[in-house]
């Protein structure tokens, strides 16, 4: 298999056991594949295209199901061919122009129309990732909300910084350090505010693409508290983050203000578009994917349907591990569902190795 081939639609029909929903199989071959991160978009803005990984060709590669809703084939398109990709990295713009993603070589710009790749920034020689599957490991990015900076968390000398690439101006800054930087979010009202979570201990950190802000955001109350899996709120200014397994809570970043969005446990949980709702995947017990509010009173999740995945990580059953140090965990990324709206809010995408393999799913929205 190479880059440029096209696939046949791999589209499969289900309905969800428990609530009736109408859920879309887009990926049927016999190997791993997964969305994007869940804080990182699957689609384009227009959703001309689904991005995915596929591991079909015995390693890692960057695929766009051509979607029949925006007048595509329905075909599966590969994108890349490379040995070394970081399968976690890939970002689409908003425009839907370019994937963005990086290999251990550096950071490639790939035009959706040519396929054609761009190098915007070479790697040094030593490795930039650290070991793992999981947190800062994954090697996620992220883009500002006005299309103009690539963020991507590097390593140098035992320490993290963040690598800055504008990609009108194409030129690229670092700024920032810290033990850890991982996870990094832009702010989705702000594109010079950005997110970043730090060691395990010490997660939520907040700068400026410049560096003239960056501090500490919040410091958990205690060593049995465990933060993660945090998200921006569209139109609030608001950082949520999981408090888990105990919900869910928000703060303001300008004021510090904190309140509880829900005290439902919400494992990997993402706003909609405009702020209004969260979608979540459950674990310890896994319940399905669930729907809640973002805004006003906290309230408990409403079923989407079931996941069925695996959702391998048995450190998710207990206390909080990292107060003594990092500790090795087996958690593949690909096991877990990650559910996140799609743009136009009609869809949630999510993976589940329900079928023996890990596929991409899609789940229609009731209105």
């Amino acid at each position: 298999m190479a880059k440029g081939q096209l696939l046949p639609s791999e589209t499969r029909w289900h309905t969800d056991a428990r609530t009736g929903a109408r859920l879309r199989q887009v990926t049927d071959a016999p190997c791993i594949h997964h969305h994007p991160f869940f804080f990182v978009p699957a689609h384009d803005q227009a959703m001309r295209y689904l991005f995915f990984v596929s591991h079909r060709s015995g390693q890692p590669q960057l695929y766009a199901e051509l979607r029949t809703q925006a007048g595509g084939s329905g075909q599966l398109l590969q994108l890349t061919d490379h040995p070394d990709l970081i399968a976690w990295s890939l970002h689409p713009t908003a425009d839907g122009r370019h994937l963005l993603f990086t290999t251990a070589r550096g950071a490639f710009r790939l035009d959706m129309q040519t396929l054609q790749e761009e190098l915007l920034h070479p790697f040094e020689r030593q490795p930039n990732q650290l070991e793992g599957m999981v947190g800062a490991a994954m090697g996620t990015t992220t883009v500002s909300c006005d299309g103009r900076l690539w963020a991507i968390p590097i390593r140098r000398q035992g320490r993290s910084q963040m690598l800055f690439i504008d990609l009108v101006h194409q030129h690229s800054h670092e700024a920032l350090d810290n033990e850890i930087i991982g996870h990094p979010q832009f702010c989705p009202d702000d594109p010079e505010l950005i997110f970043y979570a730090g060691p395990m201990t010490d997660r939520l950190w907040i700068a400026t693409a410049d560096g003239r802000r960056h501090e500490r955001l919040y410091q958990r109350e205690s060593a049995a508290q465990w933060i993660t899996h945090e998200s921006w709120i569209a139109g609030t200014r608001e950082l949520a983050f999981v408090d888990w397994p105990h919900g869910m809570q928000a703060i303001q970043v300008d004021t510090g203000e904190r309140r509880t969005i829900t005290r439902f446990p919400a494992w990997h949980a993402y706003p909609d578009p405009s702020g209004q709702r969260f979608v979540c995947d459950t674990n310890f017990p896994d319940i399905g994917l669930h729907t809640f509010a973002a805004r006003g009173p906290a309230e408990d999740g409403r079923l989407l349907c079931l996941s069925e995945a695996s959702s391998v990580g048995s450190h998710w059953a207990g206390p909080f591990p990292y107060n003594d140090g990092p500790v090795k965990v087996y958690a593949p990324q690909h096991t877990h569902p990650h559910p996140r709206f799609s743009p136009d809010q009609r869809q949630v995408v999510f993976t589940s190795d329900r079928s023996g393999h890990a596929q991409v799913y899609e789940c229609e929205v009731p209105a």
